[in-house]
């Protein structure tokens, strides 16, 4: 097997993998679906965005309790919780739709639903690979992970639009329902090695929290990673919400040309993940982190700048390379990073961060409706770049080599996690 794959060589890898696959996918799609829905129930750029908003604040609401249960109860079981529940909801959304009672406000309460079930499970779904691959594996198995992200982040919008034209939102929320089911198949199936770190049953939920954010605050390379995904959560990424309206309004296409810009920085994003997987002991990792979060807010300005679909494509597409970095050393910084007993907390916090993105998708709105989507994203997009590049610079150890937190564990461990795969 090429060493680009190397966590497929663990059998409990290759079983989450497709799990976590088909539950970003089911994600991506059901944010299209919606977005598309409330834009013809509504046409209204700033109704559009709240979609955005109603989707990612259960992260800034609950992301930090999230961390704190995925180092007190079995992770596996956590998300396999919340998967069903994200079911349960897209099959209430089913039903509306078939009855012709679907109003735009379900689909908030439908985003915010399953938010809420990603809020929980987001820490767990990252903080797991150590257990799987161990620490020396663990950037690889990041980056395959943010290869299925990033895959589904561009299928998922795509195949939407493409079931928009064919079926209309209905059937493509059948197809959601669908991806959940089988994601909740191969979830059920992952053996979890024995934990080697409690925290105690007894300890209060509350401070388990507050030893999270004193932790982080200690740790300037974790705090100067938190501090960047606040702000690219915050400025770039409610570029997506403005996106179907661009489509219609400035470019002038249909849902299924809409689903494909979308999607493309999903393919950017694919090349960035396999380029950082085939990288051998990788060792400044927060070089990569920064510099990919700068790319993308450059591409992300010319996009708002372009008015033609072909060079909108590209600089989306460009846009994924560079997050590429981001998003697959965000969560790869923290686990190196933190101490094994909060690593849960640790990613809480990120979630926690994560949770920005509804405030910016509430700004982002506010500001296209009193000038234009375009102009919004320009305007987000300076201040990020002008933000993110600062924090660079404050926070020089972001910049250095990462030291992993511990060692890798024993050999008695290594094998405890193979007998369990």
């Amino acid at each position: 097997m090429p060493s680009t794959f190397d966590a497929f060589r663990h059998k409990s890898f290759r079983l989450l993998w497709p799990a976590n696959f088909f539950s970003y996918i089911s994600r991506w799609m059901q944010m299209t679906l919606l977005s598309w829905l409330v834009l013809e129930l509504t046409d209204s750029p700033f109704f559009v965005a709240l979609v955005g908003f109603f989707g990612m604040a259960p992260l800034l609401l609950f992301g930090a309790i999230g961390g704190v249960l995925a180092d007190r109860l079995n992770k596996r079981n956590l998300m396999l919780t919340s998967q069903t529940i994200n079911l349960l909801a897209s099959v209430g959304m089913i039903a509306l739709l078939l009855s012709g009672r679907a109003e735009f406000w379900h689909a908030y309460v439908l985003v915010f639903i399953t938010g809420l079930g990603w809020a929980f499970d987001m820490p767990s779904r990252r903080s797991i690979l150590p257990d799987l691959v161990g620490q020396t594996g663990l950037t690889n198995a990041m980056a395959l992970d943010s290869v299925g992200m990033h895959s589904s982040r561009m299928l998922g919008p795509t195949i939407a639009g493409a079931l928009i034209a064919l079926v209309g939102v209905t059937g493509g929320f059948f197809v959601v329902a669908g991806c959940m089911v089988v994601a909740i198949g191969f979830m059920a199936v992952v053996n979890m090695p024995p934990r080697r770190t409690l925290v105690a049953a007894s300890a209060n939920i509350f401070k388990n929290m507050a030893e999270g954010f004193s932790y982080v605050r200690g740790n300037r390379v974790i705090l100067a990673t938190v501090i960047i995904t606040v702000f690219m959560n915050l400025l770039l990424f409610p570029y997506m919400q403005m996106v179907p309206v661009i489509s219609k309004h400035t470019l002038g296409v249909g849902p299924e040309l809409m689903g494909l810009l979308m999607g493309a920085d999903g393919f950017g994003a694919i090349i960035g993940s396999m380029t950082i997987a085939s990288v051998g002991g990788m060792k400044y990792h927060g070089r990569v982190y920064l510099y990919g979060s700068l790319a993308g807010l450059i591409m992300c300005f010319a996009f708002a700048v372009s008015q033609n679909f072909a060079a909108s494509l590209v600089m989306l597409i460009l846009l994924g390379l560079g997050t590429a970095g981001f998003g697959t050393m965000q969560a790869t910084i923290i686990v190196l990073s933190a101490k094994e007993e909060m690593r849960g907390r640790a990613l809480g916090v990120i979630s926690l961060a994560i949770g920005a993105g509804p405030i910016g998708a509430l700004i982002i709105g506010a500001i296209a409706d009193i000038t234009s989507p375009a102009t919004a994203i320009m305007i987000l997009t300076t201040i990020g770049f002008v933000t993110v590049g600062l924090v660079g610079i404050a926070m020089p150890q972001l910049r250095g080599q990462i030291v992993k937190s511990e060692p890798e564990p024993p050999d008695t461990a290594r094998v405890a996690v193979q007998n369990a795969d």
